[in-house]
């Protein structure tokens, strides 16, 4: 199994990224995908989570009304489209796959290596 994000880099404060996670070597409509964060001497957070098929989606309050979580099953693609960034957005965001929508990071058991997003202020 390979997860690959991408899509990072160094943006303002206001502004926007997309991140995109390529999946290979799963079933990837059979499984549930979900964006993590993990900032500097700070513990992995969960960002936002969808379902096998798109229909549910969870959000960490923090980025509520301002990430969108989607996926493409044909293409075997999950997206994170970020607006309106603060500086504490930055971290290094994991895209992941787990058999359930939940928050924990323990039921995700696929990981990405990771890309890097900084938002100056």
């Amino acid at each position: 199994v390979q997860l690959h994000a991408s899509g990072g880099g160094f943006v303002q404060a206001g502004g926007s990224l997309r991140l995109s996670c390529t999946a290979s070597g799963l079933a990837f409509g059979s499984r549930v995908m979900g964006w993590f964060r993990q900032a500097p001497g700070k513990e992995r957070d969960f960002v936002t989570a969808i379902s096998r098929r798109g229909g549910s989606t969870d959000y960490a309050d923090s980025v509520k009304g301002r990430f969108t979580i989607s996926r493409d099953n044909a293409k075997n693609m999950l997206y994170l489209q970020m607006n309106s960034l603060k500086p504490e957005d930055s971290a290094v965001y994991y895209c992941a796959s787990g058999r359930s929508l939940t928050q924990s990071t323990s039921a995700y058991g696929y990981w990405g290596q990771g890309t890097e997003v900084t938002v100056s202020s």
